[in-house]
């Protein structure tokens, strides 16, 4: 299976600039990187390089198809993609103002900056000195990661598999760095609602506790999903810690019923006669 064929199964646009870029990657591949040491065969090794030329040219790469294709499971080709793309020293890029450009997001282009310029301090900051010179923030995990917390902080639509498949990672670790950017960074990239001062709700507190189904955590009250949650499950512990003890008192009450009732039941033992009672013998009173 040559490369045009690959392009075609995968559905590639402009697939001849990419056939052709994948072209060249396979010969570089084939001077600096030896493929079959690294249990790389020769089909999966034109996926790869169809993949590394979609993402120069930032087009979009199916990876599930190229994974169905290539015959090997996910992580297995994620490893292989990676260290094929190290072997040849290509590294894949993303630009912040190209995936702004794409998703029809152009307003995000400072924030996202601003907020990876912060995420890379404040880690590298909790990072021990010996290791701060080895982080690497190249990858574009980190941009893909970033413009899409961004965009869902501002309540903007991305695709996300769009962004894993240009990132060229898996979802796993795209979840993986979105959870680390939101831990260290949840001033710029948390979505989280704000709770107004219960004092200048005042006014609307009496129509609240008239209404308590109407009571929001926004306005003051003292209902959220969370706590609806909280509630419903310590109702539903009520209810079965209460059929519990229905029914313990039940067996209880029945066992104690049947063991009166086999204290007040009374053996009865016929009389036996073992003497043959001869005509004639009885003896008059």
């Amino acid at each position: 299976m040559d490369l045009p064929d690959i392009a075609r199964k995968l559905q590639l646009s402009e697939p001849k600039q990419i056939v052709r870029k994948a072209a060249e990657l396979r010969r570089m591949s084939d001077l600096q990187f030896d493929s079959s040491s690294a249990g790389i065969g020769e089909i999966c090794k034109a996926i790869i390089c169809l993949e590394i030329a979609a993402n120069m040219k930032q087009v979009l790469f199916d990876r599930q198809t190229a994974i169905r294709l290539s015959g090997m499971s996910e992580k297995a080709y994620i490893r292989s993609f990676n260290v094929m793309q190290n072997g040849i020293g290509v590294k894949n890029t993303l630009d912040v103002k190209e995936l702004a450009i794409q998703f029809g997001c152009v307003r995000l282009i400072p924030l996202v900056k601003k907020c990876l310029s912060l995420y890379k301090e404040r880690f590298i900051a909790s990072l021990p000195p010996s290791r701060r010179a080895s982080a690497d923030f190249t990858r574009p995990v980190f941009t893909a990661a970033g413009f899409y917390l961004c965009a869902k902080k501002h309540k903007l639509k991305v695709d996300k598999n769009k962004l894993i498949e240009l990132s060229g990672t898996s979802e796993d670790e795209f979840s993986s760095v979105s959870t680390s950017m939101k831990d260290l960074c949840h001033d710029v990239f948390g979505v989280a609602k704000e709770k107004k001062d219960p004092k200048s709700v005042k006014v609307n507190r009496d129509l609240l506790d008239v209404l308590p189904e109407k009571r929001q955590a926004e306005d003051g009250g003292y209902s959220s999903d969370e706590s609806e949650d909280r509630s419903a499950c310590k109702k539903r512990k009520r209810e079965e810690n209460h059929k519990y003890e229905e029914w313990k008192s039940s067996v209880i009450e029945s066992n104690k019923q049947s063991m009166d009732k086999v204290a007040v039941k009374k053996t009865k033992q016929s009389n036996l006669n073992f003497f043959k009672r001869v005509p004639g013998t009885e003896v008059g009173v």
